[in-house]
């Protein structure tokens, strides 16, 4: 008897700006799934550029990924996964204000297309600033919580875990460390649990020196934009892809990440950085870690500025 055959998987990337182009990028080589690049009308060609090079680097890489560059949203249908970028990056000088009033028109009309759209869509959202926009996105699509997260901890994670590695002097590949809290100043790198192939990172490492790093840590996204005029694209579309690659192959990865949060860490009604376990529901569990003092107290501070953020998007 022929088995029948499994559909692909289809990923809508919104948005082929830096960011985005490289998501597309790490999909096709994974072959995650057929990709769909979409943006606004004055940027379809763009889009439809780096889709046609994409799909040309596959014939010399060796991967059978179909990628599609549009402008219409019904080429969003269906799919599995939708990753959104779309919005201004932040710039030299920009204030986070200017930055929600432009992003957050662009993301409530991302939201109505998927919607309609691609209502069974598991929705990672990267636009920033991203506890502002992830929260709109889902109070926009009616989506249920599982189904709607942010990419920030797992990038600001990775972040931490390279510069407690380089102060070390030992692999990447051996620590482990997380960051809780909003995507911006006030997020939470959580010493109390960072640890190289075991040994707390404490023991390994000064206590002025982890002071630093976790001050560097606060400023990761600031720093690239300083020396590169834009926001960082490579890490950003790497963390995204391993939140998905955990959706889409069931993985039930530990990952921090923006999630709605309902009484849980003593919060309701927000999106903040938490330790959530993504599986084939999506965020199938918020893992509600012991903190210091010190960090809870530090959480609450960063909760407080997303409630704010969220409060003056709420305005507009």
């Amino acid at each position: 008897m022929r088995m029948a055959a499994s559909h692909r998987k289809k990923i809508a990337l919104i948005g082929s700006g830096n960011i985005g182009g490289e998501l597309a990028a790490l999909c096709a080589r994974e072959e995650l799934g057929d990709v769909v690049l979409f943006d606004i009308p004055d940027k379809e060609n763009l889009a439809k550029g780096k889709a046609l090079d994409l799909e040309q680097n596959g014939a010399v890489l060796g991967y059978d990924v179909k990628i599609t560059g549009t402008s219409k949203p019904e080429d969003l249908a269906g799919a599995d996964v939708a990753i959104v970028t779309a919005g201004v990056p932040r710039k030299p000088g920009m204030s986070r204000d200017d930055l929600v009033a432009i992003n957050l028109k662009i993301t409530r009309s991302v939201a109505e297309n998927l919607k309609k759209h691609a209502p069974n869509a598991f929705v990672i959202v990267i636009t920033n600033p991203l506890d502002a926009m992830v929260y709109e996105m889902k109070k926009v699509t009616g989506f249920p919580r599982e189904r709607v997260v942010g990419m920030a901890g797992v990038l600001d994670s990775a972040r931490f875990q390279l510069f407690l590695a380089r102060e070390a002097g030992v692999s990447t590949k051996d620590v482990r460390a997380m960051v809780l809290g909003g995507h911006g100043d006030t997020m939470v790198p959580v010493l109390s649990y960072a640890t190289i192939d075991g040994v707390p990172a404490t023991q390994l490492i000064a206590k002025e020196k982890i002071d630093a790093i976790v001050q560097r840590t606060r400023e990761g996204g600031g720093e690239i934009v300083k020396l590169m005029g834009t926001s960082a694209y490579y890490a950003p579309a790497s963390a995204a892809v391993h939140m998905a690659r955990a959706f889409l192959g069931d993985e039930k990865r530990l990952l921090p990440c923006a999630a709605y949060l309902d009484g849980e860490y003593g919060y309701k009604d927000l999106y903040m950085g938490v330790p959530a376990i993504i599986g084939a529901r999506g965020v199938e569990k918020i893992v509600e870690v012991s903190l210091t003092a010190d960090e809870k107290a530090m959480l609450d501070k960063s909760a407080s500025a997303v409630k704010e953020l969220i409060g003056v998007a709420q305005k507009l």
